[in-house]
């Protein structure tokens, strides 16, 4: 056995596994839809449950389990140890702003983006996107934006945790058609994706670097196709989800 499987605790694992089954499709799930959901052994999702119950972190009723507003304290904890999200706000707001369009800030975990701050001006998904909404890396001008600069084994990474699904007729489905598209980015100097995730949207989305010049996050302003076009918005957004990119990398330390 190695250091690090010693080092690896399984039922922290598990635990987890339990806690991220929740979700919009299973908000109220049962004991066994659990089980179904993580591959656990039903005895064992029981324990977990009795455990994050008594920790405050699920509650049941009845035959059904729901997670409590505890859950939230662990993206609290997260916001508070990252200054990356204070600083990101103000510029947020000013994008939303000058734009009249949603900003975002997305950061990337392993094949997926996850939105670690908005500020929505109008519902243009038919997905709801909120703080913590994951996204797939390969079909979003965030996720392009973040892993066109980063390190190549991160790349071979994710590409070989993605699955590359057709989500509407305009998807890239293959790793060579997504190289090709990070080519396209690191050229730009940011993404641009139009009804890739899902009919309708358009998204751009520059990247926002460190002190080390690493990217660390990106910020991204979206629209629909029945405002304008593709063309158009990258010409009316592209300098204003720069200029606030830059500014927040300066923030960060970053010299351009």
């Amino acid at each position: 056995m190695s250091d690090n499987e010693r080092d690896y605790i399984q039922s922290i694992e598990r635990g987890f596994a339990v806690l991220t089954a929740f979700d919009g499709d299973r908000p109220n799930p049962t004991l066994a839809e659990l089980a179904n959901a993580t591959d656990l052994a039903k005895p064992v999702v029981r324990r977990i449950l009795l455990t994050l119950q008594r920790l405050g972190y699920v509650a049941n009723s009845g035959t059904r389990w729901s997670l409590t507003p505890r859950v939230l304290s662990i993206g609290q904890h997260y916001s508070a140890t990252h200054t990356l999200l204070e600083q990101a706000m103000p510029h947020l707001l000013a994008v939303a702003e000058e734009l009249h369009e949603s900003a975002s800030l997305g950061v990337l975990d392993g094949p997926d983006v996850v939105y670690a701050a908005r500020v929505p001006v109008r519902r243009i998904m038919s997905i709801n996107v909120s703080v913590g909404t994951r996204v797939p890396a390969y079909a979003t001008s965030m996720g392009r934006a973040l892993l066109a600069w980063a390190p190549r084994n991160l790349v071979d990474e994710v590409l070989a945790r993605t699955e590359f699904r057709p989500l509407t007729t305009a998807t890239i489905t293959s790793a060579e058609q997504l190289e090709h598209e990070l080519a396209l980015v690191r050229e730009k100097g940011y993404a641009l994706t139009s009804e890739e995730l899902e009919k309708g949207l358009i998204s751009i989305a520059v990247p926002v670097r460190d002190q080390s010049g690493e990217v660390v996050a990106v910020i991204a302003c979206s629209t629909s196709t029945g405002r304008t076009t593709p063309e158009d918005f990258e010409r009316s957004a592209g300098a204003c989800v720069s200029a606030a990119a830059a500014e927040l990398s300066r923030g960060l330390g970053w010299t351009p």
